[in-house]
């Protein structure tokens, strides 16, 4: 459980720091969450490769959901579009990472 737990970190500090990088356009002072947000993401990504989880799965997962929070909070924040074509990319990626996931397990011999 604590993998998923770095995971999970490592998503939420990939999404603060995109969505600081939009608020950067406004503020420069959210540069410093740009560099910390990510830095943390990327510390905690190397973490739960440590801790076992394969890497396509982990940065699949890491990277499908930071996407799909981004684009939803894109449109709740800045008032971004939110569109079916995007709903759609949003859906192909996630079936993606799950093609990932089922395959990194290795096939049971006869």
């Amino acid at each position: 459980m604590h993998k998923w737990a770095l995971l999970a970190a490592a998503i939420a500090a990939e999404v603060i720091a995109t969505m600081s990088l939009r608020a950067l356009q406004e503020n420069r002072l959210w540069l410093v969450v740009v560099v910390v947000g990510y830095s943390t993401s990327f510390y905690l990504l190397t973490k739960v490769w440590q801790a076992g989880v394969p890497v396509g799965v982990a940065y699949g997962i890491w990277g499908a959901t930071g996407t799909a929070i981004t684009a939803v909070l894109g449109t709740v924040l800045f008032g971004e579009p939110f569109t079916v074509a995007i709903a759609i990319g949003i859906g192909l990626i996630v079936a993606g990472v799950l093609m990932v996931e089922f395959g990194s397990h290795p096939e049971p011999k006869s």
